[in-house]
């Protein structure tokens, strides 16, 4: 079963678009929220991990601080 994936970046932080370009090159389908044009968004991204900064992937309820591969490795069952 997929499981619902969620990132909050911005569109400048090259974390974040390192972390995006990981899940597209393994075909992973997630929703992008862009907490410097999304106030909601942002709101909602301090509400769930406790940070401000980005990125912050959300895994099915899973909080992942930062590009952490091995950790998005291992809560996606990809290793």
């Amino acid at each position: 079963m997929a499981k619902t994936i969620t990132i909050y970046s911005t569109a400048t932080c090259p974390h974040c678009i390192r972390l995006k370009a990981f899940l597209h090159e393994q075909n992973i389908v997630f929703t992008n929220v862009d907490v410097g044009q999304d106030r909601t968004g942002y709101d909602e991204m301090i509400k769930k991990s406790g940070q401000m900064g980005v990125p912050v992937l959300d895994i099915d309820g899973k909080i992942i601080i930062g590009f952490d591969r091995q950790a998005i490795v291992r809560e996606l069952g990809m290793a």
